[in-house]
């Protein structure tokens, strides 16, 4: 079993830049996240930052966050979205310049992580390159059978009508179904959409969450209603699969009443 957690879409904007795109105490919502995270009794073994890190790509808001994140006591795994900028993200993060894309891999208790860069400086959409393919076709046939879990901010196309700003390109989404067949995907963790959903994609789930930022209307189907909202992942690789529990962090939720331990035992 392994516990692990994802979080995405932070859209982290540092105080002093007054940032008038944000929807919501990004950072506040962050630090609430850390502490929930410390609480947890089983410990995860790493969490997965799936993209737009901040919500304007700038240095103070990078470096905010690599402070921020220094309260997790477990490995961090980061991908960058569409908000992003990648030199100011290599700057901080990397210590060096650089505006490749930024893809890696590395095997954390026993899984095999993955993590690709989706982002297109300068627009919504995703793709992933071509070299990053070549990379991926590579990285899939390391480590053996050890299970592989792919990171991406830009989720796969599901529908071939649906907008083409809320995941990868079709050609992208077709690419990758070829390249990860038949290999042993227990998982896509992507953000990018703001909803909490799971879905079945050739038999990988795709899990996204719809993170820190805001969260959008699935009711309203004609335009994009922007709600309040906010949420992280607990994910569970187990034997028979992976599972994901959502927790919200805003609005703030009521407690209704506890049922102590001796009780719930009681329950058949």
């Amino acid at each position: 079993m392994v516990p692990f957690i994802h979080i995405t879409d932070l859209h982290l904007s540092h105080s002093d830049l007054k940032d008038p795109n944000l929807h919501s105490d990004t950072e506040s919502t962050l630090r609430e996240i850390i502490k929930a995270i410390s609480s947890i009794k089983a410990m995860p073994k790493f969490v997965v930052l799936s993209g737009d890190l901040t919500n304007t790509g700038n240095l103070k808001s990078y470096e905010l966050l690599k402070q921020l994140l220094k309260m997790i006591p477990v490995p961090i795994i980061l991908a960058i979205g569409n908000h992003d900028n990648r030199e100011n993200f290599y700057k901080v993060f990397k210590n060096k310049t650089s505006s490749d894309p930024y893809f890696h891999d590395d095997v954390y208790s026993g899984l095999h992580v993955i993590t690709l860069d989706s982002s297109i400086p300068g627009r919504i959409a995703g793709e992933i390159c071509d070299n990053q393919f070549k990379y991926l076709e590579v990285t899939l046939t390391k480590f053996g059978s050890i299970p592989k879990l792919l990171v991406l901010h830009h989720p796969p196309k599901m529908d071939p009508d649906g907008l083409p700003w809320g995941s990868l390109s079709m050609e992208s989404t077709i690419k990758l179904e070829n390249t990860l067949k038949g290999k042993n995907i227990v998982g896509i963790l992507a953000g990018h959409i703001h909803i909490n959903r799971v879905s079945q994609w050739n038999g990988i789930p795709v899990c996204i969450s719809n993170g820190l930022h805001s969260s959008v209307d699935i009711l309203e189907t004609e335009n994009l209603r922007i709600m309040e909202g906010s949420s992280f992942s607990i994910c569970v690789l187990r034997d028979c699969g992976l599972s994901v529990s959502y927790v919200p962090i805003t609005p703030k939720q009521k407690e209704l009443g506890i049922i102590d331990q001796k009780r719930l035992r009681k329950f058949s």
